[in-house]
């Protein structure tokens, strides 16, 4: 369940940086871990940060595995690790987001391989005392396990499951289906969502095809409390997600087949360390088991117009390239969307590049070629 709004601090109050010390069994293959972080003075960052927290902690794990470094920074399969978006305070300033320095904020980070928990228990030994997010030091103040460590076997195999679920997701959550955004928690899709992670990490294979057609037919949704917005996701693009919770159980024949009648529980369980949809390396996604009606991880009004301009080029610059087709004409259309619609809120085209994994001049180039189609369309 979300935690409630940190209060202020006193101002007499003097943080310091926890260093106790943290251990969990050498065969974990999944672990949740929550930093509480906090920046000395108030801050403007942009609201598509979640790109630094990414390039950061993938830095982290270059400097000493770079070729672990390499494979979740370009590794073809499901990603094994989560990154949040920043859990506190966080409101729109011109056309930023603002950090108050009487607020702590907590960031969380998951691992889903063995070889990844391994590599975060040497990180978490020697934890840099701050991330630098867009030049602000956001300072590491503590660092605890938030979902215990665990292995795919334990949640297989976990006793007392049966009744119903609930699943709280915090943060804007989406899939693609037919090359769109599809932001409803439809079981088919909550559990595809979770079953490729646990067909690549798990080494505990499941026929796909057969348990997400028993999935359609035995997941009730008993009720839900959801509402969608508009997001900044990952290097580029905008995404349609939704919020908020959802029940699920079981119909009375789904025990008949107690293999996935047992998978069904290990996979909601593992739901709060994969995340849900896709960019849950991004900060999208973020899942929690239980039913909350408090308000979830807000998505500051900047964000969500710069999203929606986004959005609304992106589908201009696809019409205008629906000719040439493919998938070539889709990811260039966004590109531009992306990059027109930064440099119309005031960044530099070096910060877009360096954002984005682009070269400087292409960058000039797209945002040339973006600003002529659009005078086209007008």
């Amino acid at each position: 369940m979300p935690r409630s709004p940190t209060p202020k601090k006193k101002p007499t109050t003097t943080r310091t940086r926890s260093k106790s010390s943290l251990s969990w069994a050498d065969d974990s293959e999944i672990i949740g871990l929550e930093f509480e972080l906090f920046t000395p003075v108030n801050a403007s960052i942009y609201p598509q940060y979640s790109i630094g927290l990414h390039a950061w902690f993938l830095n982290c794990v270059r400097a000493v595995d770079p070729d672990l470094s390499a494979y979740l920074h370009d590794g073809e399969s499901e990603k094994p690790f989560t990154i949040s978006l920043l859990d506190g305070e966080i409101v729109s300033s011109g056309m930023n987001i603002q950090l108050s320095s009487d607020r702590i904020y907590r960031w969380y980070v998951t691992g889903l391989s063995s070889r990844v928990t391994r590599w975060m228990q040497n990180w978490v030994d020697n934890l840099p005392t701050h991330i630098e997010l867009s030049n602000i030091p956001l300072k590491i103040q503590s660092c605890r396990i938030a979902y215990p460590a665990t292995t795919y076997s334990q949640l297989l195999n976990k006793e007392n499951i049966g009744g119903s679920v609930c699943l709280n997701f915090l943060s804007p959550t989406s899939f693609r289906r037919k090359k769109h955004h599809f932001p409803l928690p439809v079981p088919f899709n909550l559990f595809q969502s979770y079953l490729r992670r646990w067909h690549d990490f798990s080494n505990f294979p499941v026929e796909t095809n057969d348990f997400l057609a028993w999935i359609d037919e035995q997941v009730i949704i008993n009720s839900h409390q959801i509402a969608s917005q508009k997001v900044l996701a990952g290097k580029k693009g905008a995404v349609t997600g939704f919020t908020g919770s959802i029940e699920l159980s079981l119909a009375r024949t789904a025990i008949q087949n107690p293999e996935y009648y047992r998978l069904f529980y290990a996979l909601t369980n593992f739901a709060p360390y994969c995340g849900t949809g896709h960019k849950t390396t991004f900060g999208l996604g973020q899942t929690r088991l239980g039913w909350s009606s408090k308000q979830v991880q807000h998505v500051p009004d900047v964000a969500s117009v710069i999203a929606t301009r986004i959005e609304d080029l992106t589908e201009i610059f696809t019409n205008q390239r629906k000719r040439q087709g493919g998938e070539r004409a889709s990811e260039i259309a966004t590109k531009w969307a992306t990059i027109l619609a930064r440099r119309e809120m005031g960044d530099s085209l070096i910060a877009i590049s360096q954002d984005m994994g682009i070269p400087y001049e292409t960058a000039k180039t797209y945002v040339k070629l973006a600003r002529k189609a659009l005078k086209e369309e007008s």
